[in-house]
């Protein structure tokens, strides 16, 4: 074994003592929870929480003890959930807490993996959830006015906060009773609707903070993107980088940071969204450094938005680019860097929690904080380079430190640098997706097109459009609008090339049109442009027409001060290029018809499927359903759906919803936002899996991809010119910090996931190789001889170390824009896997 992998055994090694050492058993008899300035108390004792997001409604039961798993691997101790008040109230005083509902089960379940617990109960949480998480229902309460100083909002509030810390109680989910619960939520943002209750979101505010507390659950309360809380309320900080942008008002409270965006949720249209390991961490160090003692990474995992539980717009897949991706597979650099964070902080925590604290300004942007126990000689700093693109040196305390830019560097001792935020020393992984043989065996499909209803067939008739939500309680995205006319022949332009033209103004979110049963078209409005227009030249006859409109929404709006007021459907109509001008059709009088008629007779499951007669398939029609079997792809491999082959509509597996698609919907770039859709294992039988998918536009369901995703493509990416300062640590009785062992020599570990061999170098270059793990380029300084060198090194391991060093691969270092990087990309396999 060389020096350099002995180190890095021992270096691992300590992590994983450094975790382990972390660990704590809950009491039967229960905990005292408090706080002070510094941090949380857990029975009188400082503790350090770092804790990710998991929401249980956004993936099923069977999948939660590996994300469980996964999460304390990375070295997380709290797991924080919101509560879904219409996932578990979808009907007044009718309850769900069944399946992935079941709240009671996930806490317990992290219980199980001994595991602190948030629970940020709100019971408006916006989440990029359905309607902010309120129930439909609560619309229809005369007079009610959401989050206001408002009695009937108050009074059906306090109920569910109530009912659900009731509950909790009951299952002794509580610190103070033995459970992992050790903070609640009330409210949630408030901040960003203040100024639509300005005369009286003070006093909704210290109400919900005083019944919140009257609730005597034991433990504190938080109400997150706040700077100031009522009586013992905590207030905590949302958003990236909340040690440098949040001001606390209260300063007998703890600094707690209830979500670091570890990416940026996205909508269909939007570009994909990414922020790097590298940030993530400088944000979190930054906090530590000034106080902080709880952060809370949003998300963690994010799932999957299943049925039609997203907000408007939002993608199904939720938080992809996450620690773990949609499909809970490690996403690196991201998960190993933030693991690394967390084990070298938790090693380090008596100084840090106990010690005292001090600041100095060492030059413009730099800056030291320091945590130091004397009597027992612990000293810890934060080494901060807070300038843009301006890496340098600065001398601390006699030593001079490389810092790079934006970065903090952790030194124990005050002395020796043991992370550094803009050092990645973990590989970087990224996604292979691989069709299976149920993509083409038994790729057999039928159809049952949707009837497209006529004014005289439908028995909600109005004079004019009525709103959408209103007539669809949000039991369905579809609302099929239909008006009926006569035109004589004098009505009808008298030259050929002249076509009239429908008009149609909508806030809802997309609309399909169909003249005399004929597609005519489709529209569709965006996450910042709420209205649109449906504009398309039609084909009329003399006598009766028939005009049906198919008004779609994605999601209720999940924001905002007036929630309750959000409208959707149509708002004008008529008909332009007509030889006797306009005809407005807006009062011409209108059927609707709520719901599919397929969704009405539930053709997506097996029971309801024989309740109409399907045909085979045929390609080029609107608003159809289609439905084929199939079977569960062998292994244990995350299995999607590619959609490009597809436009818009909802995708059910067994009868269960798996989520909206609309792959149509294109970026900027040209691609859709999501193509790709989860479809979890547990949802699976191992034959016959009956796959419903309901087309509003015109697809080719013969095109869909049944796929499975693999992260067997893995990289590494390091300079030369950045060294690695890694120094192996051990503590001494007393809490003294010992040097064991030190490398300074850089070094690239690339290793196979489980019962994995590296197979293929796909890529190799040192010199100035640009690009990201996947879509690397070799630069102008690049050597011939990378490849070769780390083929005879890594092909046929599990796992290699590759030097940094322009000597071995023989790399021109005088090069004119050489960055002495080294670039690996390797593909891991295990015999039988498919190509």
């Amino acid at each position: 074994m060389t020096a350099a992998a002995a180190v890095l055994l021992l270096a691992a090694a300590l992590l994983a003592g450094a975790a382990e050492g972390s660990k704590w058993t809950f009491t039967k008899k229960g905990s005292v929870v408090t706080y002070d300035e510094r941090s949380l108390l857990i029975d009188g004792r400082r503790d350090l929480f770092f804790s990710g997001a998991i929401h249980y409604p956004r993936s099923p039961p069977e999948m939660w003890p590996r994300l469980l798993k996964i999460a304390k691997e990375g070295g997380l101790n709290t797991i924080e959930t919101y509560v879904f008040w219409n996932a578990h109230e979808p009907e007044q005083g009718k309850y769900n807490f069944e399946g992935r509902n079941d709240m009671i089960k996930f806490l317990k379940m992290i219980q199980d993996y001994n595991m602190y617990a948030v629970v940020r109960i709100g019971p408006f949480i916006q989440a990029e959830w359905n309607h902010g998480g309120l129930p439909y229902w609560l619309r229809e309460i005369p007079h009610i006015v959401f989050r206001a100083n408002n009695e009937p909002y108050k009074r059906e509030m306090e109920k569910f906060v109530r009912f659900i810390v009731q509950k909790l109680k009951d299952a002794d989910l509580f610190a103070s009773q033995g459970g992992p619960i050790i903070l609640t939520q009330i409210e949630n943002e408030y901040g960003n609707i203040k100024k639509n209750h300005i005369t009286e979101g003070d006093e909704y505010l210290e109400w919900a903070g005083q019944m919140a507390i009257s609730t005597n659950t034991g433990v504190p309360w938080i109400m997150c993107k706040q700077t100031t809380a009522p009586g013992e309320v905590i207030p905590t900080c949302n958003g990236r980088h909340c040690g440098d942008t949040w001001t606390m008002r209260d300063k007998n409270k703890p600094r707690l940071w209830t979500e670091n965006w570890t990416a940026q949720f996205r909508a269909f249209g939007d570009q994909l969204a990414v922020r790097s390991a590298e940030d993530i961490a400088y944000a979190v160090l930054r906090f530590f450094a000034k106080g902080g003692t709880l952060v809370n990474y949003y998300m963690f995992y994010g799932g999957t938005n299943f049925g039609r539980t997203g907000a408007s717009y939002v993608l199904t897949g939720y938080y992809d680019e996450g620690p773990l991706d949609e499909y809970a597979m490690k996403k690196e650099p991201k998960f190993g860097h933030l693991r690394d964070l967390h084990n070298v902080i938790k090693s380090y925590q008596k100084a840090f929690l106990e010690g005292k604290q001090s600041f100095e300004l060492l030059a413009p942007g730099y800056e030291a904080r320091n945590f130091e126990l004397p009597e027992e000689k612990l000293c810890l700093a934060f080494l901060s380079n807070n300038n843009t693109g301006e890496d340098g040196t600065v001398n601390f305390r006699g030593e001079t430190f490389y810092v790079p830019s934006r970065s903090v560097s952790i030194l124990a001792d005050c002395k020796h640098v043991v992370y550094n935020t803009k050092r990645v020393f973990v590989q970087h992984n990224e996604r292979s997706y691989h069709t299976t043989e149920e993509s083409t065996e038994n790729n057999v499909w039928e159809m049952y097109s949707e009837p497209i209803p006529r004014y005289k067939q439908t028995t909600l008739r109005t004079k004019e459009p009525l709103e959408q939500y209103n007539l669809t309680k949000d039991n369905s995205d579809y609302l099929w609008y239909t008006t009926s006319f006569r035109l004589e022949a004098d009505d009808l332009p008298f030259r050929g090339d002249i076509r009239p033209v429908v008009q149609v103004k909508s806030s809802a979110h997309a609309l399909m049109g169909f003249v005399n049963y004929a597609f005519a078209g489709n529209a569709r409005g965006s996450k910042k442009e709420k209205g649109f227009v449906l504009e398309k030249p039609i084909d009329l006859r003399i006598g009766v027409n028939h005009l049906s409109l198919l008004s779609s929404s994605m999601g209720m709006k999940d924001s905002g001060g007036k929630l309750v007021e959000v409208k959707g459907g149509i708002q004008d109509c008529r008909i332009q290029g007509l030889n006797t001008g306009t005809l407005d059709l807006q009062g011409n009088g209108w059927g609707h018809k709520i719901k599919l008629d397929g969704e009405e007779k539930e053709i997506y499951t097996e029971k309801g499927m024989g309740n109409v007669k399907w045909k085979p398939l045929e390609n080029g029609k609107a608003v159809s359903w289609y439905k084929r079997y199939f079977d569960k792809p062998d292994g244990e491999d995350p299995v999607v759906l590619d959609m490009n082959s597809m436009g818009k509509g909802m995708i059910y597996v067994n009868g269960e919803g798996m989520g909206r698609y609309w792959t149509s919907y294109r970026t900027i770039a040209g691609v859709p936002s999501q193509a790709l859709y989860h479809i979890p294992r547990p949802f699976l039988k191992s034959k016959n899996n009956l796959l419903v998918v309901f087309e509003e536009e015109i697809g080719k369901p013969d095109g869909i991809l049944i796929q499975t995703v693999r992260r067997d493509d893995i990289c590494t990416f390091i300079s030369e010119h950045n060294p690695a300062q890694i120094k192996t640590w051990d503590t001494e009785a007393g809490g003294q910090i010992k040097l064991i062992a030190e490398d300074h020599s850089a070094r690239g570990i690339l290793t196979c996931p489980p019962m994995k061999k590296i197979q293929e170098v796909v890529f190799a270059s040192f010199g100035n190789p640009v690009g990201s793990c996947g879509n690397f380029t070799a630069g102008t300084c690049h050597t011939p001889n990378a490849k070769s060198i780390v083929e005879k090194e890594c092909i046929g391991k599990k796992s290699c170390v590759l030097p940094v060093n322009h000597k071995v691969y023989g790399a021109d270092i005088n090069c004119p824009t050489t960055t002495a990087t080294l670039a690996v990309q390797v593909t891991c396999h295990r015999k039988g896997d498919s190509e």
